[in-house]
């Protein structure tokens, strides 16, 4: 059961009304001593991670995308074992 209903800032465990969204955030960690997960890149807080991943993804598209859209490391093989295989290749046994 979610603790909040978005639209309208009420708390879905005791029904009461709030205006702003911090007084319904407020509301939950005092009355019902619900945990609270804040947003890393801009401190606006959430009852439910879920809701701050959302956030997190709509809010801070262009953050994401970048980590996404980094160059990955290239690998020389198809699989780790064809990389280990290509780097012990040219590797004398003359120590």
């Amino acid at each position: 059961m979610d603790i909040l209903h978005r639209e309208k800032n009420i708390c879905d465990i005791c029904g009461e009304k709030f205006e702003k969204y911090n007084e319904l955030i407020r509301h939950a960690v005092s009355a019902h001593h619900h945990p609270i997960v804040r947003c890393p890149d801009c401190g606006k807080e959430f009852i439910h991670e879920k809701d701050r991943l959302h956030h997190t993804r709509q809010e801070h598209r262009n953050k994401v995308e970048a980590r996404e859209h980094k160059n990955p490391q290239k690998t020389k093989g198809a699989t780790p074992q064809q990389d280990v295989d290509e780097q012990t290749r040219n590797f004398g046994d003359n120590f």
